[in-house]
């Protein structure tokens, strides 16, 4: 639903590649902004600013070179709506940590465990060796 995983994928992209790369996170539905990923990425030192959750068709731009996916949903929508178009397509899979119980900070351990494991993904599949993040 472009609320949790995609966006701090995107906001983690922005920082870590190339000011000239075209970044922008969209899901199968909207959804509501979660407080959670205001929360870990503020301490990241990242915002998503006044960015809300977007489908796909609310993108500006429909052309790119890569789309990566992080829920199968997601992954299956986009192979659907690139099958005739020469686009990659990868599947990242991602832990939902919307399902996270118990107090805030477990809550909290859980979105922490997405956004490394997104910046890690980021940063093996784009990102040099010697690059600070």
């Amino acid at each position: 639903m472009n609320a949790v995983r995609s966006p701090m994928a995107e906001q983690l992209a922005r920082r870590m590649l190339p000011a000239t790369t075209f970044v922008a996170s969209a899901g199968v539905r909207a959804g509501e902004r979660d407080p959670f990923v205001d929360a870990v990425l503020a301490e990241d030192g990242l915002t998503l600013g006044e960015r809300h959750p977007r489908t796909l068709d609310e993108l500006e731009d429909d052309y790119f070179d890569l789309i990566v996916t992080l829920a199968p949903e997601a992954h299956h929508a986009a192979l659907e709506l690139t099958r005739s178009l020469a686009v990659e397509v990868e599947y990242w899979p991602t832990p939902d940590p919307t399902g996270a119980g118990g107090t805030r900070e477990q809550i909290m351990a859980s979105y922490r465990d997405v956004r490394e494991r997104l910046k890690a993904r980021i940063g093996r599949r784009f990102v040099a060796p010697d690059h600070p993040d």
